[in-house]
């Protein structure tokens, strides 16, 4: 998934911090920020969040359908005229 190539130490992040943002908006990978060699963040373009964004949106549609659609086939549904009448009550 990530190529040595966008691994980072942190450091280099904080002293150059606006070429890797340049690289990230421009290739579209993310980078790898390591403390002490090991993994600690990482960093990802305006475009590449914005579409994770978007992603992760649909996907809590598609689950919230799911879950619709299965309480559906158990019968855990109230009739239209029933959720009406209970409004009207309100």
């Amino acid at each position: 998934m990530f190529q040595l190539e966008d691994i980072h130490p942190l450091t280099d992040f904080q002293r150059n911090a606006k070429s890797h943002l340049n690289r990230v908006n421009k290739t579209g990978r993310p980078e790898v920020l390591t403390v002490n060699g090991r993994a600690e963040a990482v960093l990802i373009g305006r475009k590449a969040y914005e579409k994770m964004q978007d992603a992760m949106e649909e996907l809590a549609a598609i689950k919230s359908i799911q879950t619709s659609l299965t309480q559906m086939a158990a019968g855990k549904t109230i009739p239209a005229k029933d959720v009406h009448q209970r409004l009207r009550e309100l």
